[in-house]
């Protein structure tokens, strides 16, 4: 049985989709861009603020499960260039300790939504 999860401490979905599905211990966090979801306005100013808003983001749905990123074992990784991959990678980084961080791909795409330059979604598991 899946049970939906929302919180106004992330950004709404743009389309048909919801934040979370939580399937018996295992959250599924849908992507997430730098919405900043009090004034409703992307992140842009650069990758690392951009990057910190997607991780923000992801950590309130989290909350909103009562997990933490400690649960978090699977991220993947959406890049509009694969240059920025360093600096995405020192921001989102700070949020795991490297020897329980999550499985992870990084893939660099053509073009995101709201042409943003990341986009992180994450699978944890209690």
């Amino acid at each position: 049985m899946k049970k939906i999860i929302t919180t106004d401490k992330a950004p709404a979905p743009l389309g048909p989709y919801n934040q979370a599905v939580l399937v018996g211990n295992t959250l599924y966090i849908s992507g997430q861009i730098a919405i900043d979801p009090m004034s409703n306005k992307l992140i842009l100013n650069d990758i690392e603020s951009e990057t910190l808003q997607v991780m923000q983001n992801l950590k309130a749905v989290l909350n909103a499960a009562d997990y933490s990123f400690e649960d978090v074992v699977k991220s993947s990784i959406f890049i509009s260039n694969m240059d920025d991959f360093s600096s995405i990678n020192q921001v989102y980084g700070s949020f795991f300790d490297n020897a329980t961080a999550p499985a992870r791909e990084t893939v660099q795409v053509a073009k995101l939504p709201k042409n943003v330059n990341v986009e992180i979604s994450m699978i944890a598991v209690k």
